[in-house]
């Protein structure tokens, strides 16, 4: 078959497709994708899955080079999320499609062809539509996914820790939640975690105390106290209750700082609780607001309530259509240059602020601005980093 089959026939070849690759091992999806792709007219296909720090594209399969995502147009096309075209051999062209399931930002599939019509273009998005789903389902339990990810191996703790991880990026119409991770290898006590329960966003970012499997184990546990809360119902202050009674149950020697936050998503009214964790920021119409969410300090997680002597304090706020929130651990801030300078809270924001005006959506805004403060410690962080971002953007009235 040629690019000028019936619609009903190239409709059929997608549905056998998605058949074919959901019966497919992930080592066998791009031979099952370029066959089908080569029957739709769209050539061979190539499937680049981003590494966990966000720096390549790498083949799914051998024989294939790694592509460097700030320099090669492939990369172009997951940094922007667009289809990207370039000529190829033998007077054809290379297509580039970004590989996206909602917010989560997978990859790029590319597909060479000798010419490209409005229909081609419709089966190309289509394609990677279905191939983003398809892989965010096998990822789940695929190994080779997961090492193809990796470009170095993964220490014990690390491995624990991420284990447990969301998508990196979720989000709806309204409302994108975001995060980044460093050391991507020898993390220890920091996560994130964000989750949706009908009009909601739950975002969550915990430090445990320490730098080993222990500390690893309190963020692990305290993670897995706040989804049993959260999915039983629990308001946030009865949340953190059960984050610390878990916590001084189990792990009594542990401790663990994090937030809290709900956000609703119609409204736009944030709820947040704060246990000895830097306070979260607000950046509005490219101007960060000066300690607008910082309240009184409270324990570290792990204390009992009797122990710790009051109740968990909630806190509200009405955000505004474009506003977003970061929740960020110290090692952020505190990342020093070898003269001994920290990044600090202003380099940090002005990084988010500048990427925000450049027009980059909230994902590529964190991409680069670990990337920024890895450069600034040569790759080499004293402490984990981790941040988390929410962008509520409610649609037009």
């Amino acid at each position: 078959m040629d690019g000028n089959m019936s619609v009903g026939s190239g409709e059929r070849l997608l549905e056998e497709l998605v058949r074919a690759a959901q019966l497919a091992s992930p080592a066998e999806l791009p031979e099952v994708l370029s066959r089908y792709a080569e029957a739709m007219g769209l050539g061979r296909a190539a499937i680049y899955l981003v590494d966990i720090q966000q720096r390549l594209l790498v083949p799914l399969v051998d024989g294939e080079p790694e592509l460097d995502l700030d320099t090669s147009l492939a990369g172009w096309a997951y940094r922007t999320d667009s289809l990207r075209v370039e000529e190829g051999p033998s007077d054809g062209m290379n297509v580039w499609l970004p590989l996206a399931d909602g917010a989560e930002r997978l990859g790029v599939v590319e597909l060479n062809m000798s010419t490209l019509d409005g229909l081609k273009l419709r089966r190309c998005r289509t394609m990677a539509l279905l191939l983003a789903l398809i892989i965010t389902s096998k990822r789940t339990y695929s190994d080779t996914i997961a090492q193809r990810m990796r470009t170095r191996p993964m220490h014990l703790p690390t491995e624990m820790v991420r284990a447990f991880l969301p998508p990196r990026s979720i989000g709806t119409g309204r409302v994108v939640s975001t995060a980044v991770l460093e050391p991507a290898y020898e993390l220890g006590g920091d996560a994130f975690d964000h989750a949706f329960t009908e009009d909601v966003l739950h975002a969550t970012i915990l430090d445990g105390m320490g730098h080993n499997l222990a500390s690893g184990l309190a963020t692990s546990v305290a993670m897995a106290g706040c989804r049993n809360a959260r999915r039983s119902g629990a308001d946030l202050n009865e949340l953190a209750g059960t984050v610390d009674e878990a916590l001084a149950k189990w792990l009594p020697e542990q401790f663990c700082t994090g937030v809290f936050t709900q956000l609703h998503m119609p409204t736009g009214a944030l709820r947040w609780c704060n246990c000895g964790h830097p306070a979260p920021l607000l950046i509005r119409r490219h101007r960060l607001l000066h300690k607008a969410l910082e309240r009184r300090p409270e324990p570290p997680l792990g204390l009992p309530a009797s122990l710790a002597g009051t109740t968990r304090q909630v806190h509200e706020v009405s955000l505004a259509p474009g506003d977003r929130i970061l929740l960020y651990s110290d090692g952020v801030v505190e990342s020093r240059d070898d003269a001994g300078e920290e990044f600090g809270l202003e380099r940090f924001t002005d990084n988010i602020i500048r990427s925000t005006a450049a027009g980059q959506n909230a994902p590529e805004a964190l991409r680069l601005l670990i990337h920024a403060i890895l450069e600034y410690r040569h790759d080499k962080l004293s402490d984990d980093t981790t941040i988390l971002m929410v962008e509520w953007q409610p649609p037009e009235p």
